[in-house]
């Protein structure tokens, strides 16, 4: 299984980006069972949890994303999104997506996201 985030780029405070991540070599029936995330880390910080949802499509945001970012899944193409709003250059960071499976996570190569004030 793989995963690929891309979408990332250069903004401007109050702009906006949506991220997606593709993922290969998982059958439909483990992916839509699994639960997904957003992680982002920004240069000198720890990997942090940005959004979340599980299999039932229950959803958690991390606190400064709320009402900003909003976190979807298409089953079908078995994509993962990220729809970021009013961006702030405290969301800085390289953005990567996860997945939750039987054995263990997996994780994409991240994209990065910068934004300028």
């Amino acid at each position: 299984v793989q995963l690929q985030a891309s979408g990332g780029g250069s903004v401007q405070a109050g702009g906006s980006l949506k991220l997606s991540c593709a993922t290969s070599g998982i059958i439909w029936s483990t992916f839509t069972s699994s639960r997904m995330g957003w992680y982002r880390q920004a240069p000198g910080k720890q990997r942090d949890l940005v959004a979340e949802i599980t299999s039932g499509g229950s959803i958690i945001y991390e606190d400064s994303v709320k009402g900003r970012f909003i976190i979807s899944r298409d089953n079908s193409r078995k994509k993962l999104f990220l729809q970021m709003n009013a961006l702030e250059p405290e969301d800085t960071a390289v953005y990567y997506c996860n997945i939750e499976l039987g054995y263990g996570e997996l994780w994409g190569k991240g994209t990065q996201v910068t934004v300028s004030s």
